[in-house]
C-alpha cells in the first residue's frame, strides 16, 4: 500500500452545492484529509483533476455537461487515481454503477439519502471517511489490476447443461474490488460444472440484480438472485440478494437457499461468514471456497469453519487483491489450503469440484 506523510488531498465533484458542502464539511473532521477542490459537472471535474493531481477524487456518477462514466474513462486513460463514486438506489444508477468499477473506480458510496436504512451522521462520516483514506492508499499498482478485468461478453455455449441437484458447492466472497474479479472467476468456469456456485458481494439491494444481470451475460453458467427456497443446482451461480444473508439448509433430499434479515455481521449483510458456516453444516467436506479482495475480515470465520470439516479453501493473493483484507484475515487465521492470483482460480475451483465430486469431500488436494 501506498502510504502518504502529508494529509490525503481530496477532490469532490458534485452537481449539488449542498452535496459538496456536507462532504466537504464531513471530511474537514479528519485532519488527514485536506479538500483542495471541488467541481460542479464533467468539464470541470477533468479540468480541477488535470490542475490540482489529487490523491482521491470523489465523483457523483451523474453529472451535467460530460457524464461521470466519461470523466472516469479520461482519468484513467491520462493519470489513474483511486476514484470512490457516488451514487443512489436507481436502476439507471446502479448501471452506470458497476460499470464504474469494471472502469477502474476504486469503489461507490450510496449519497445519505439513498440508503435502503437510515444511518446516524456518524454512521456516514464514518464510512466516507474510511472509503477515502483507504482509496488513497491503494496505489498504482492496485489499480493497474483492475484493467485486467473488463467485460468479456461471453457468448453462452450451445452446449444445455442437465441442472441436477448439487452434491458439491463452490462459494465466492468478496468485497472492494469484488465486481469484476467475481465476474473473471465465473467467466472461465465450464458450463458443464458437476457443482453449485453461490456468490456473496457486499452490495446493497437493487445492485445485487443488476449484477447477476451483468454476470448472466458474461458466463457460461446460469447466474440468478438467489431466492427463498430456492433448489441448489449444478451449473446454476446464485448471488446473495442485497441486505440479505443467504443460508443453506437441507432439503427433503436435497439442499435449499435461506433467505435471512438477521442482524449484520462485520457491519455487512449480505456476509460471507453467514454463508459459509451453513455450508459447512451442510456440504461439509463438499465445499471448496474462494475469499477474494476486500476490505475487514469477513470470511475467515467461514472459511476456517469449511476447513474444519475438510472442505478447501482459497485466499486472493496480496499482489492482484485491490484491498488486502479478507483473504489476509483468511491466511491468517490458518484458513486457507491456497494463495493465488485470481487469475489462477477457475481452473483450481473446476478441479477440485472434480475431485470432490469423483474422490469424496476429504480427498486430499493437489494445486
Amino acid at each position: 500500500m501506498a502510504r502518504l506523510n502529508r494529509p490525503i488531498r481530496v477532490v469532490i465533484v458534485d452537481d449539488s452545492l449542498l452535496i459538496r458542502m456536507a462532504i466537504k464539511e464531513i471530511l474537514a473532521s479528519d485532519p488527514g484529509i485536506e479538500v483542495i477542490g471541488e467541481a460542479k459537472d464533467g468539464v470541470e471535474a477533468v479540468e480541477t483533476v488535470k490542475k490540482l493531481k489529487p490523491d482521491v477524487l470523489l465523483l457523483d456518477i451523474i453529472l451535467p455537461r460530460k457524464d461521470g462514466i466519461t470523466v472516469l474513462k479520461e482519468i484513467m486513460e491520462e493519470n489513474p487515481i483511486p476514484v470512490v463514486v457516488f451514487s443512489s438506489l436507481t436502476r439507471e444508477n446502479a448501471e452506470v454503477t458497476l460499470e464504474a468499477l469494471e472502469l477502474g473506480a476504486f469503489d461507490f458510496l450510496l449519497k445519505p439519502g439513498a440508503l435502503p436504512v437510515p444511518l446516524s451522521l456518524e454512521d456516514v462520516k464514518r464510512e466516507l471517511i474510511r472509503k477515502v483514506r483507504m482509496a488513497a492508499h491503494v496505489g498504482p499498482i492496485k489499480l493497474s489490476t483492475r484493467g485486467l478485468t473488463r467485460r468479456i461478453g461471453v457468448v453462452k455455449s450451445a452446449y444445455t447443461p442437465i441442472h441436477t441437484k448439487a452434491e458439491v458447492v463452490a462459494v465466492i466472497g468478496a468485497s472492494t474490488g469484488g465486481p469484476s474479479i467475481v465476474r473473471y472467476i465465473l467467466s472461465k468456469l465450464p458450463p458443464d460444472l458437476p457443482a453449485a456456485v453461490l456468490v456473496v458481494q457486499h452490495m446493497p439491494p437493487l445492485f445485487t440484480k443488476i449484477f447477476v444481470e451483468r454476470l448472466d451475460k458474461d458466463t457460461p453458467l446460469k447466474v440468478k438472485e438467489a431466492s427463498e427456497g430456492d433448489r441448489i443446482m449444478t451449473g446454476v451461480v446464485y448471488v446473495a440478494p442485497g441486505d440479505y444473508h443467504m443460508k443453506v439448509r437441507r432439503g427433503f433430499n436435497d439442499f435449499r437457499i435461506k433467505l435471512t434479515k438477521e442482524p449484520k455481521i462485520h457491519g455487512v449483510r449480505p456476509s460471507v461468514d453467514v454463508t459459509l458456516k451453513s455450508v459447512a453444516l451442510t456440504f461439509g467436506s463438499r465445499s471448496v471456497v474462494a475469499i477474494l479482495t476486500g476490505l475487514g475480515c469477513d470470511g475467515a470465520e467461514g472459511a476456517l469453519a469449511v476447513k474444519r470439516v475438510g472442505g478447501f479453501v482459497i485466499a486472493q493473493d496480496e499482489a492482484s487483491s485491490v484491498v488486502y483484507g479478507m483473504p489476509k484475515a483468511v491466511v491468517d487465521c490458518g484458513a486457507a489450503d491456497a494463495v493465488m492470483h485470481y487469475k489462477k482460480m477457475p481452473k483450481v475451483i473446476a478441479n477440485v469440484v472434480n475431485v470432490k465430486k469423483l474422490k469424496g469431500g476429504y480427498s486430499k488436494i493437489v494445486v
